[in-house]
């Protein structure tokens, strides 16, 4: 794409966008090594992990909002559920008045296996970030979110190429 500020902008955008997608690539594949070592479907493990993850931000997710995470289908999303819970990874309550309202919960044993399996990448990651100022890390923190509600509302948006197919060639 061309600079049109003239300032190194998209040069700059180009340089983070590759090293996002090589962290991207890094990510998927400790993701599918994950789910090997636990023995289960990738998506199966990404669901697991996910789940884990909102309940230790203390914002456990509903099976509607696991399926926009991961995405998957309303049955599909069913279906992974219930090998979940069958094999005790996770379980379904209705903790909330509205007893409609069903909240998904790892079992105790999985955040034992991702600190496990994760524990020796944290102590490494968090040395790599031990060598940067706290300011610095807060800025890159706020960088990451401006940049992912940007990506976001690409994604939203009606009519961006992402929703379109391409032309068709001969």
């Amino acid at each position: 794409m061309e600079d049109v500020t003239g300032d190194g902008v998209a040069e700059r955008r180009e340089r983070l966008m590759e090293a996002l997608r090589v962290h991207g690539g890094h990510y998927a594949e400790l993701s599918r090594r994950f789910a090997a070592w636990l023995g289960l479907h990738s998506t199966d493990a990404t669901a697991v992990l996910e789940i884990a993850a909102a309940e230790e931000r203390g914002a456990p997710l509903s099976p509607a909002r696991l399926s926009e995470r991961i995405p998957l289908s309303t049955g599909a999303t069913t279906a992974l559920l219930n090998r979940l819970e069958a094999a005790g990874h996770i379980t379904r309550v209705r903790e909330h008045t509205d007893r409609r309202v069903i909240t998904l919960r790892s079992g105790g044993h999985i955040q034992e296996r991702a600190d496990e399996f994760f524990g020796p990448l944290a102590r490494r990651l968090d040395a790599t970030m031990a060598h940067y100022p706290p300011e610095l890390l807060e800025r890159f923190e706020a960088f990451m979110a401006d940049l992912n509600a940007t990506m976001d509302t690409h994604l939203t948006e009606e009519g961006t190429p992402a929703d379109r197919r391409p032309p068709r060639t001969r």
